[in-house]
């Protein structure tokens, strides 16, 4: 599902807020926190934080959004660590799991979403430090820098690079939303890349999405352009 990840810098440790995204690109139905505590998502609640082709217009679904439960041995693929004991942090603690992907032509542009389900935030918070040290930095691509990503989430981080794994441009971004980890990534076999704002967009509609789940609300936040 998506890029093969990025490794080393510290995400930016933030506090819960509104979800600042590029206003020109995104539309956040029931947009805003109420200050309720961030609740644990059984699997049906985990598939609705992930975009369809409703929120994301203009690109093509190819993999409808699907959540299932981690089987005991085999841990998520988007779960990834730099250690064994890192490993049983973030990943054997996952409830459930899952991903959405999309393309636009003509030069093959991709766009994976996944959603990684922890039982509290304090387990999600521990499972972010994890697989940000194995998704940050520049295992995206050599010479990696940062994509600004405003105040979205508890906790985010988004690198690019020139080539990535499918020879173009590439971004991964991470995201912590209270009782969930999120990942984005994009790519290309061709030259053109997805801007910066447009990431940031991407970004904040699953993290805006998330809270939607987590506060009791039917997940609605979309992309409104592109």
């Amino acid at each position: 599902m998506g890029g093969k990840g990025f490794a080393g810098i510290r995400g930016v440790r933030g506090s819960r807020g509104l979800l600042a995204a590029g206003a020109a690109l995104l539309l956040l139905a029931g947009c805003g926190g109420d200050g309720t505590e961030a609740k644990a998502l059984d699997r049906k609640q985990a598939a609705s934080v992930l975009p369809d082709a409703k929120a994301v217009p203009g690109w093509r679904m190819y993999v409808k959004p699907d959540v299932q439960k981690p089987v005991a041995g085999f841990p998520p693929s988007v779960c990834m660590a730099t250690t064994e004991k890192k490993r049983k942090t973030a990943c054997d603690t996952v409830t459930s799991w899952g991903g959405s992907a999309f393309v636009r032509k003509p030069d093959v542009t991709t766009l994976n979403f996944w959603v990684l389900a922890y039982e509290d935030e304090k387990t999600a918070d521990a499972a972010y430090d994890v697989l940000i040290e194995w998704y940050g930095g520049d295992r995206v691509g050599q010479d990696a820098r940062k994509v600004e990503l405003g105040d979205i989430g508890d906790d985010r981080e988004a690198n690019r690079a020139a080539v990535g794994t499918m020879g173009g441009p590439a971004t991964i971004a991470q995201v912590r939303v209270g009782t969930t980890v999120l990942g984005i990534s994009t790519g290309t076999q061709g030259k053109t890349t997805v801007p910066d704002e447009q990431v940031e967009a991407f970004a904040a509609v699953i993290a805006e999405r998330a809270r939607q789940a987590q506060s009791g609300e039917k997940p609605s936040a979309r992309v409104s352009g592109h």
